[in-house]
């Protein structure tokens, strides 16, 4: 049975506090290159609509050299590829489907054995599809009457508010739904040999903020569209997830089980927080009035996005957030969430830069060709693009941002 975390009536009466200063002076950007990137996937009927989003990194324990590392491709699927950036499988959505964001369980127990699994929403049917992982591929195991996520019939999900951000943890997956400011913990179960998940909690972050001149602010949206939350990681260890609500700010959120344990806090706003805005319905954008800003935001440019955990001990290491809106990328120290640095990856010998990333994902598991680890990109604009939208991941050894372990 779902049930409704008690906390969530709170969270909108609650004074929010960002770890960061409005308008906090920075350090200028590291610039640093890709290693490998992988091939060029297009969003077009040519390119089988196939739009790269966000990644995940499977550590082959019993043999470093054969981990893969798994990307969303919506409409295109999931693409697999090996450490060199090569493809080595390509999964095609089911009727209907559009896979937006996966991540990863390990050692669920499936019948007698302990195995991985890829966790991914699927944003066209507002379901999840769970894959068992091996170092030969991905292999589909979801249930065939796996439920809805917040649907309540199939007429709803085609209206398309359904599963969109993700994050796992533990036998849980953390969703958001699209379009809304609703976030989910459903819980992995098995069910004859498959997996199917039921829900287990909800929370509504807010929509609507008091800022401190004693105003109130709402992020300009499409009329009927509330500001939507994707990118987002759980540091299992320390039982926090953190959420990136696009045009406001990163989140963290406690955990207990398959509960949401806390009022949610603000570790940095967006920009653009109380800049007043009005919706365009000819161009179908928000028009900021940027000159009556009245300086409460942060540093990172929505939209705020993928976020990830390099650990570097059990409650030490960092977190890397996604400035979208500028191509930036924000590290914190994990334990603190104070800020530690700032980067850009640009064009280098091999590969191109990466601009207006979507998701990222982490390892400081020492793999071959990254010895103290792999950071994976989506890259927004890849190039070249030969007149076509492009898109793909990047793949960043560590040793590249010059941080020592804290």
């Amino acid at each position: 049975m779902q049930r409704t975390s008690g906390i969530a009536a709170l969270v909108a009466l609650t004074t929010l506090a960002a770890g960061v200063p409005a308008h906090a002076s920075e350090r200028p950007a590291r610039e640093i290159t890709a290693k490998v990137e992988t091939p060029a996937l297009y969003d077009d009927e040519a390119g089988g609509y196939a739009d790269a989003d966000d990644p995940a990194i499977w550590v082959n324990q019993a043999n470093k050299a054969r981990s893969l590392v798994i990307g969303t491709a919506k409409n295109g699927g999931l693409r697999v590829y090996d450490l060199t950036g090569r493809e080595v499988q390509s999964i095609a959505t089911p009727e209907g489907g559009r896979f937006n964001n996966v991540d990863l369980i390990s050692g669920f127990k499936l019948g007698n054995q302990r195995v991985d699994l890829a966790v991914v929403t699927d944003r066209g049917l507002d379901k999840l599809r769970i894959y068992r992982i091996s170092p030969a591929g991905l292999t589909d195991i979801t249930a065939a009457d796996v439920p809805l996520l917040f649907s309540k019939d199939e007429a709803e999900a085609q209206e398309q508010a359904t599963g969109y951000g993700l994050a796992t943890y533990d036998r849980y997956a953390v969703v958001s739904r699209r379009h809304t400011t609703r976030l989910g913990i459903f819980r992995l179960v098995e069910k004859h040999g498959r997996v199917t998940y039921r829900a287990s909690d909800t929370l509504d972050l807010p929509s609507s903020f008091r800022l401190p001149n004693g105003g109130t602010w709402s992020p300009c949206e499409e009329p009927g569209e509330g500001p939507q939350i994707e990118g987002m990681v759980v540091d299992a260890e320390a039982g926090v997830l953190y959420a990136a609500q696009e045009d406001v700010a990163l989140w963290r959120i406690n955990l207990a089980g398959g509960t949401f344990s806390s009022i949610p806090r603000i570790v940095e706003k967006v920009k653009e927080y109380g800049v007043p805005a009005s919706w365009d319905p000819d161009t179908e954008e928000c028009l900021p009035d940027s000159a009556n800003d009245p300086g409460f935001g942060g540093r990172i440019a929505a939209d705020v996005e993928g976020a990830s955990i390099y650990s570097t001990g059990k409650r030490d290491g960092y977190l890397i957030v996604s400035s979208q809106g500028d191509s930036r990328f924000y590290v914190y120290d994990r334990r603190t969430n104070r800020p530690i640095t700032l980067f850009t990856v640009t064009d280098g010998p091999k590969t191109d830069g990466v601009q207006h990333s979507d998701g990222a994902a982490a390892t400081s598991v020492a793999l071959p060709g990254y010895p103290k680890g792999l950071l994976v990109l989506h890259d927004g604009e890849n190039t070249p693009g030969d007149g076509r939208t492009s898109t793909n991941f990047k793949f960043i050894d560590w040793r590249s941002l010059h941080l020592a372990k804290i």
